[in-house]
């Protein structure tokens, strides 16, 4: 070993000595506020948004400001397992994106609790077995996932925050070509999303839907000549073999997911503001609806529609808003709302994704 090496290792394993004493010291400061807190939330969403983006801000590299992101979120996981494990339901079976967004957005030292469907997300949550849950809301390709908007609507659940989650889709199975696969297992989200692959590489293998991604890879995993469309992850814990990588046909496909809790969050400084509303049946009442922001202010991030169950041909919108519902311009906005439409529900304020 050269005398220049050995001295880079040398300063790499002091440094390394103080990182070990700073992160135990970081950990017994964070342990203080959880018995200060005494039974308040162990998970302060805002918090943990703030700490984030400062670190990120103040990052000059060479580390990318998005290894940094990832490095503090595990050392606020860690640190928050100190003072209640966290526990977090999402669509299950282990291996589907929806628990790679709960590790990407808590960290490793998280309890992940599959459930079988969203609506046993919701009961989860709703019945204290899980702190918080994940759900998907939206995909880049595909819109809006309807059932989570659905249970939104008719919980007393708020969202308390979002998680961004690039999807890579595999192609994975037992077989070691494509030319064997006669069938492929595929969430109908994800065969949306890569339609264009499938009818160029496998036009003739039946797609059959299933309830996960996770799901599907197991069905493949014990069938031959049988394929699933799944992430990465699936395919390590089903040992099936990735044939074809980024298969979705946008490589920008993005799903939006998210996390849903019993707790009002505070202001972060850069917050989203979700609700839903309704308009009295009259000539111009959806112009009626957005005057408020626009009046105040207040700038739309997203608009969707869904129809209502009170009555035929009757709509709910969905509405994704800049701000926190108490700041200024944002409460002014809902409180003027409240006065024109004929319903609106304030889903939640939360931190915008880092």
């Amino acid at each position: 070993m050269s005398h220049e090496l050995k001295k880079y290792r040398e300063q790499i394993d002091r440094i390394d000595d103080e990182l070990l004493r700073l992160f135990n010291e970081r950990a017994r400061l964070a342990q203080q506020i959880g018995h200060a807190k005494g039974n308040g939330a162990v998970l302060r969403p805002e918090r943990e948004a703030q700490v984030l983006t400062r670190m990120m801000q103040a990052n000059t590299g060479p580390l990318p400001a998005e290894g940094i992101g990832q490095l503090f979120t595990e050392v606020m996981s860690q640190c928050r397992a100190l003072e209640a494990p966290l526990r977090v339901a999402y669509l299950g079976p282990q291996g589907t994106f929806s628990e790679a967004a709960v590790f990407q957005r808590f960290g490793q030292a998280t309890e992940g609790v599959p459930a079988d469907s969203f609506d046993a997300v919701f009961t989860s949550v709703e019945s204290g077995a899980a702190n918080y849950g994940m759900v998907p809301v939206e995909n880049s390709t595909e819109g809006a996932i309807g059932r989570t908007l659905d249970l939104l609507l008719n919980s007393n659940l708020k969202i308390c925050g979002e998680v961004l989650l690039q999807v890579h889709q595999c192609l994975m199975t037992n077989e070691n070509d494509l030319s064997l696969i006669r069938k492929v297992y595929v969430h109908p989200q994800s065969l949306g999303q890569c339609q264009g692959w499938l009818n160029a590489h496998l036009p003739h293998a039946e797609r059959i839907t299933v309830s996960s991604n996770a799901e599907a890879a197991r069905l493949a995993a014990q069938e031959s000549f049988a394929a699933a469309i799944a992430g990465e992850q699936a395919a390590e814990r089903f040992k099936l073999k990735v044939l074809a990588h980024n298969i979705e046909d946008d490589a920008r496909n993005t799903t939006r997911f998210l996390v849903i809790g019993k707790q009002e969050v505070a202001p972060s400084g850069n917050d989203k503001t979700s609700l839903a509303m309704s308009a009295v049946n009259r000539p111009g009442a959806m112009h009626d609806l957005l005057t408020p922001f626009a009046n105040n202010g207040v700038s739309m991030t997203k608009m969707e529609s869904r129809p209502s169950r009170a009555g035929l041909w009757e709509y709910v919108f969905y509405v994704d808003i800049e701000g926190h519902q108490s700041d200024a311009k944002v409460a002014a906005a809902l409180t003027q709302l409240k006065q024109i439409a004929s319903f609106v529900k304030v889903l939640g304020s939360y931190p915008v994704a880092v």
